[in-house]
Parts: structure tokens; C-alpha cells; sequence
């Protein structure tokens, strides 16, 4: 595997992860640039105890543009894009219109209770192909490998930056979804705090722990491999299976047989085995209803500095597509009180996916 850094012209930075030694990867960002936003302000909810980030500037991003003027297409003569080089492997960059970064503004007390700080972190897109007519389902073994690499170096990188706590490497399929961008590809958040969904999954696995003596998520995973019924789909190294408590239509949890903190620590064989399990669940899920479905696929690993003891790595995979027709949507119950009501029952859903061919 060969990476190469360099810069795009507005100065933020782009990586090459290739299976090539030899690719070059020489060719130069030609555009001209307008400046890069000042990062987001963070102000602080007292009431929900959250940080919500206010940043103006992606209201201009780019929102779903012709195939054939695609940001994230290898460049060409006369379309200049992201990504300089003529073709590549894997690419990440900087997001020219991130959430979180470090380049700071000017940034004033509102009053009250809500604090102010600057947004400070970094938010990158991960190319998982130059292919634009393709999708995560249909990578090779190989490249999945190639990815969840890039994933682990960014997740290395990333953690080691003054004020981020926490890592989220996460894809968004779908225009049901909200996507901006067709192309096959996912982003990383660096996070300045952990996360509410963070913070409390760790929390239920301390407490869990002190009553117990058990780890939570490893006895989540055993007790679900012993039952099967709720199980899609395993090998030597990873399980994937709906929960029991599944809040979305068809949710699949992807765990791996043992405890991990984060992505750096699979190793090899791990890596190898993630694919083939993983874009088999995909393109199950794809062909539930014979339509391409939606879906958001979020790495849950530990945070940079706590609960690293109690936190266990895996994948949430999940489709806002209850129907061949119908959708589900974040209603009063759902969005007002955080109170899900699920339309379908798990077991149900787990026998749907696994009778797939």
C-alpha cells in the first residue's frame, strides 16, 4: 500500500491510499480557490447538557450536481475537481465546507446560559472509489481492505490533534437520506467532545460493568450469536445481526468477535474478513424491495481519551426504508421526544435479509 500527502490549492490536505507502490500521484490542484471558512461556533445547551454547532457556510456547499460536474470524480481536461490525479484508489481530503476545523474566526458571547467556544476539529471525505456509478456494495474484498486502512490512519491521525475527543467515520447513502454528493463515498468527523450517543452508550456499559463484572457489549453479541435468530450473517471474526431493540426499520449492527477500541487495533485477517461479510449484508439489504435503498453506516469506536476500557468497535448499519413504498420518518414521538416506535419487528426483518439470495 503506498500513501502520499499533498495539498489541494486552497491549501487543505489530501491523501492518496493506493495498492499501487508505484502510482503517482504528481499531478497539481489547478483551481482557483476562494478562502476557506472560518471554523463553526459551538454553542452549549444547558438543558439537553449538548454542544450544537452553528456553521453558516455550508449552506453553500455543493447540493447534488450533474454526474458529469461530480467534486469527487478524478480530474479531467476541462473539469477540474478534488481530486487531481487522472484516476485513484482511495482519496481523503479536507471538506471544503467542514462542520469542525482549526482555521478559528472571531467569536462572540451570546449571553445567557449557552457557552461559545470555536468549532474547532476537522471534517474529511472519504473517496471509497473513483467509480461513480458504483457503491460501497459492490468494492472488492481488497478495496473494503483498502478503506478500512485509510479509516485506520485517519482515525490515528485525527485522534492525535489538540482538541479532539472523539473519531466518527460514518457513510450516507441515498438521496432519502439527504445526501449532497452521488459519488460512492463517507466522511470522518473529529469531534472538540464526545458525542451524545457516545456518552451514553458508555455509560450503560459502566453501569452494566458494576453491576455485573461483565463487559456490555461483549455479552450483547454473545447472547445474540447463542439465540441466532436476530443473526444475518458471521464469520471467524465478525457478526452481523439486527438488535433486539432495533429502532429502525432494518438496522444491522456489525460486531467484531472480540473486543477492540477503535479501528487501528484490527488487524490483518480481521480487515480481510470485514468485506465479503459486510457488503454481502449491503447488498441484502439492496434486495429486500429491488430498489437501491438508503441507509447510514456509522463506526462506533472509542473516544480519544475516555471510556477507552468500555468501549467495544462496531458498525450500525441502518435504512430509513420501512416499504417498497414508504419511508420512515422522525415524527413527533421520534424527533420531539427521542422516543422511537419501530414498524417492523426485528425478527422479522433479520429473517427478511437473511432469505435474500
Amino acid at each position: 500500500m503506498k500513501r502520499t500527502v499533498t495539498q489541494l490549492a486552497d491549501g487543505r490536505e489530501l491523501i492518496y491510499f493506493d495498492h499501487d507502490e508505484n502510482a503517482d500521484r504528481g499531478a497539481a490542484d489547478t483551481r482557483e480557490l476562494p478562502p476557506r471558512p472560518a471554523a463553526s461556533e459551538l454553542r452549549y445547551d444547558p438543558v439537553m447538557d449538548e454542544w450544537i454547532a452553528i456553521a453558516g457556510h455550508r449552506q453553500g456547499r455543493t447540493f447534488l450536481p450533474p454526474t458529469d460536474e461530480c467534486p469527487l470524480c478524478p480530474s479531467r481536461p476541462g473539469h477540474a475537481t478534488e481530486i487531481p490525479a487522472a484516476d485513484y484508489d482511495v482519496a481523503v481530503f479536507e471538506n471544503r465546507f467542514p462542520s469542525f476545523s482549526f482555521n478559528l474566526g472571531h467569536y462572540e458571547d451570546v449571553g445567557g446560559l449557552s457557552e461559545v467556544r470555536p468549532g474547532v476539529g476537522r471534517c474529511e471525505v472519504v473517496c471509497f472509489t473513483s467509480r461513480h456509478d458504483s457503491s460501497f456494495s459492490r468494492l472488492s474484498p481488497e478495496q473494503v481492505d483498502l478503506v478500512l486502512v485509510a479509516l485506520a490512519d485517519r482515525t490515528d491521525h485525527l485522534s492525535r490533534l489538540e482538541g479532539v475527543e472523539q473519531v466518527f467515520p460514518f457513510e450516507n447513502r441515498g438521496a432519502e437520506i439527504g445526501i449532497t454528493l452521488a459519488h460512492p463515498h463517507g466522511q470522518i468527523y473529529a469531534y472538540p467532545y464526545v458525542t451524545p450517543r457516545t456518552r451514553q452508550m458508555l455509560a450503560s456499559a459502566a453501569r452494566y460493568r458494576e453491576r455485573t463484572g461483565g463487559d456490555l457489549f461483549a455479552d450483547v453479541l454473545a447472547t445474540e450469536r447463542k439465540a441466532e435468530t436476530r443473526v444475518v450473517a458471521s464469520n471467524e471474526h465478525w457478526t452481523a445481526f439486527v438488535p433486539a431493540a432495533a429502532r429502525w426499520p432494518f438496522e444491522v449492527h456489525v460486531y467484531l468477535n472480540r473486543r477492540a477500541a477503535d479501528l487501528r487495533e484490527l488487524d490483518a485477517e480481521e480487515r480481510a474478513a470485514f468485506g465479503p461479510l459486510y457488503t454481502d449484508v449491503l447488498r441484502r439489504l439492496d434486495g429486500l424491495f429491488g430498489v437501491t435503498m438508503p441507509y447510514v453506516a456509522a463506526w462506533h469506536q472509542a473516544p480519544v481519551r475516555t471510556g477507552r476500557d468500555l468501549a467495544y468497535l462496531h458498525l450500525q448499519l441502518f435504512s430509513i426504508r420501512r416499504a417498497a413504498q414508504k419511508l420512515k420518518y422522525l415524527a413527533g414521538s421520534e424527533s420531539a421526544m427521542g422516543a422511537f416506535v419501530n414498524d417492523v419487528l426485528p425478527e422479522e426483518a433479520a429473517r427478511m435479509l437473511r432469505e435474500q439470495p
